[in-house]
């Protein structure tokens, strides 16, 4: 974050550098961004003689309003980043699958989703057999990750499948289970 931050300050700088050459209000504007420090003694020492022409503040203005548009892009520290859903579709604006979703994952069909554990098929070379066993071994997703899978995929991929020889029939139906 304190990258991208530094990226924009950067990309503003000229603009606030504009400002400075007539405006004592450069340093309040260069505070809103945390990377450009500029006290009060920076100021122009011109600032408070010279009278300003009109035009030189319909430019200030112009400045201002380029910054009051750039503002809420930057990164916010409060809202954490939320992979609810999704993709829509640019034709008929229906919802789209999260490609990535239905790759790794199993719904089964009381709802529950299964996945294999992370680095299954990484540097088996150096793992004993024990851990290369339970590595292959499917997990179950909990209640939270299921919502959110089953938010991420169409209906096409939460509707029961019946396959021949299925080596997770036994799984599908769960007795006694709250999702």
């Amino acid at each position: 974050m304190a990258a991208a931050l530094r990226s924009v300050s950067g990309l503003l700088r000229p603009l606030i550098l504009l400002s400075q050459r007539g405006q004592c209000c450069a340093t309040q504007l260069a505070s809103r961004f945390s990377t450009l420090t500029l006290s009060h003694t920076q100021r122009p020492a011109i600032c408070s003689a010279v009278q300003l022409s009109p035009a030189f503040h319909s430019h200030l203005s112009w400045t201002r309003n380029i910054l009051k548009n750039v503002t809420p892009l930057l990164p916010s520290t409060v809202h954490q980043p939320a992979r609810t859903l999704t993709y829509i579709s640019l034709r008929k604006g229906k919802r789209k699958s999260v490609k990535s979703v239905v790759k790794r994952f199993l719904r089964l069909h009381c709802g529950l989703w299964i996945r294999k554990k992370a680095g299954y098929k990484k540097k088996l070379w150096k793992k004993k057999p024990g851990r290369k066993q339970r590595l292959r071994q499917h997990v179950f997703c909990n209640r939270t990750q299921s919502k959110l899978l089953d938010k991420m995929t169409t209906p096409f991929w939460r509707r029961r499948n019946w396959f021949a020889n299925d080596p997770y029939q036994k799984y599908h139906d769960r007795t006694n289970l709250q999702v």
